[in-house]
């Protein structure tokens, strides 16, 4: 599975883009898609998953009430809708796929496949 992601790019506080990741090179059924992000110089952190049917899904704490994960299966595609940004929202973000236990849906270890990151940097 290869996995792209697009929609980022230079936003002014408060904007609202949505990036988008698209699967190919193989089955989508079953995958949990997560995304990810990684600021300059610190650690990547967890951001949001969805479970495959797409009827469950979390968020970061620091993104709840802002961002909004959905998913298409027919396109294999995974969006985040990303509402109110604030600077400390600048990163690059990586979409994900893997199979984990819900328990550890949170956990970059488990995702097997990774795109490679689209760079979100909001303005102030």
């Amino acid at each position: 599975v290869q996995l792209q992601a697009s929609g980022g790019g230079l936003v002014q506080t408060g904007g609202s883009p949505r990036l988008s990741c698209a699967a190919s090179g193989g089955t989508f059924s079953g995958y949990t898609m997560a995304w990810f992000r990684q600021a300059p110089g610190k650690e990547r952190e967890f951001v949001s998953f969805s479970r495959w049917s797409g009827g469950h899904t979390a968020y970061a704490d620091s993104v709840k009430g802002r961002f909004l994960i959905s998913r298409d299966n027919a396109k294999n595609t995974v969006y985040l809708q990303m509402n109110s940004l604030r600077p400390e929202d600048t990163a690059l973000y990586y979409c994900a796929a893997g199979r984990p236990v819900l328990s550890s849906a949170r956990d970059m270890t488990s995702y097997n496949y990774w795109g490679q990151g689209t760079l979100v940097t909001v303005s102030s």
